[in-house]
């Protein structure tokens, strides 16, 4: 009784502390917590993503942050069990990158798993010996054409944890066996703010290290050099390559195109990402060689600045020039694109637009020919929206939408599906190989939502 009298006493000497310290006059008003704070590294290991250099079905790259006493960072890997306290681990050293940024210094850690087995699930952790992630699993690609899915997003860019999260998990809930996620440029609005790759990571949290991120830088990826000086040229993130461990098989002699040109192929399919922002024409020669000498029955490219523009007037004549006529040449499946920050998907017009006459805009070409079966998209996931003032060249469009789409390879048919923020189906269509032809397009459009032109 003595113990809880005196107890009791305690708790009313406390809780008459707070009433004296904020009067009803004064009544308590939140203080924001510091992005500083937030997004500040720590030795536990966080931002924690994986991605490719070489081949998917046997090898996996992870890389994650650290603050800046973890000097070494190792990762560990098994075959994944049913008993994770028996899992037989490796480890494996880790590439680590000295990193200062404006929350101060830190450390990029990059292992990359090798001599994997196809098809196989796996285990893993990192750190630095003392302090682990959790283990996560992944598992690798098969060395042939298989059935998968991925997941494609526009522009995330502004408002990432408050409004580009939600697309993301929805995103997750509809293909949560996606083989990866595929980010079409403008991930952060600011390429040097670390507060906003904190946000860009922690939307997808843990997801990133389940699911591999195949990333294409955007014009907000680019910065000034010296960005007191509006005439000094514009330069790559220094957040992208420590960060993303990506193929290093882009131009040879370039290095402003490593780890942004690249490419990977992946059960039947050849993913190719392009860098729109800098060096078009200098992609020329070896878009030609990658597109010409492609196994793969499907070929999909994604890169940031549309082929064919739905909003702000906008038109990248110099790439539509400089790889369209590649495109077709080689019959490209896919063309998926952001930047634009509307939804805008090509098909098969018929007799409704002339050649020559899309947007009214000089230049303009046809863009579902039926002969080369090319399908041009662009969308937006993030809540930052332009309005459409063109897209007459789209069979489907939107604007002021949030949409994620789901990319489904099976064998001879492609389907693709754009979702909205609330997992509204807004459009879809398959694509059908035909030997000897160009795709078949079939059409699926859902009826148009009340909020979309």
């Amino acid at each position: 009784m003595k113990l809880l009298a005196s107890s009791l006493l305690g708790i009313a000497s406390v809780t008459a502390g707070f009433a004296h310290n904020t009067p009803a006059s004064e009544p308590w008003r939140p203080t924001a917590y510091a992005d500083r704070l937030t997004h500040a590294p720590r030795p536990l290991p966080d931002r924690i993503v994986l991605t490719w250099r070489q081949d998917p079905a046997t090898t996996q790259a992870v890389t994650w942050r650290t603050d800046a006493s973890v000097v070494q960072g190792v990762a560990e890997i098994a075959l994944a069990n049913e008993q994770g306290r028996e899992l037989r681990a490796r480890a494996v050293p880790a590439v680590t990158t000295e990193f200062e940024s404006n929350l101060g210094p830190a450390n990029f850690h990059t292992a990359e798993f090798t001599d994997l087995t196809p098809d196989t699930l796996y285990a893993y952790r990192v750190g630095d010996g003392a302090n682990w992630s959790e283990w996560f699993q992944f598992r690798t690609a098969s060395r042939t054409a298989r059935p998968f899915s991925f997941i494609y997003f526009g522009d995330a860019q502004n408002d990432i944890k408050t409004h580009w999260s939600r697309v993301f998990r929805e995103a997750f809930r509809e293909a949560p066996r996606a083989a990866f996620t595929l980010h079409a440029g403008d991930l952060v609005s600011e390429g040097n703010n670390d507060e906003q790759w904190g946000e860009w990571f922690g939307a997808p949290a843990w997801v990133n290290a389940t699911i591999p991120v195949v990333a294409t830088p955007g014009n907000h990826e680019y910065r000034r050099a010296d960005e007191r000086d509006e005439k000094s040229p514009r330069v790559l993130s220094r957040h992208w390559r420590p960060q993303f461990a990506l193929p290093e098989n882009g131009p040879a002699g370039v290095p402003e195109l490593i780890e942004t040109t690249y490419f990977f192929d992946y059960q039947g399919a050849r993913i190719i990402s392009l860098n729109s922002n800098t060096r078009q024409a200098e992609q020329q020669a070896w878009l030609r060689e990658v597109l010409s000498q492609n196994p793969q029955r499907w070929t999909i490219v994604t890169f940031h600045h549309p082929i064919f523009s739905p909003a702000r007037d906008r038109d990248h004549a110099n790439l539509r020039a400089a790889w369209k006529p590649l495109f077709d040449e080689f019959k490209v499946d896919l063309v998926l694109t952001g930047h634009d920050h509307t939804y805008a998907r090509s098909g098969d017009l018929g007799d409704r637009i002339p050649v020559g006459t899309v947007n009214a805009k000089p230049g303009y070409q046809q863009i579902y020919d039926p002969a080369i079966g090319t399908v041009y998209v662009v969308s937006v996931s993030g809540p930052k929206m332009y309005k459409l003032t063109g897209g007459e060249w789209a069979v489907r469009t939107a604007e002021n939408t949030q949409l994620f789409q789901v990319v489904t390879v099976n064998g001879d048919e492609l389907r693709f599906e754009a979702r909205t923020a609330v997992n509204r189906l807004h459009d879809a269509f398959t694509l059908r190989k035909r030997p000897g032809q160009a795709n078949e397009l079939i059409e699926h459009l859902p009826p148009q939502s009340d909020r979309s032109p």
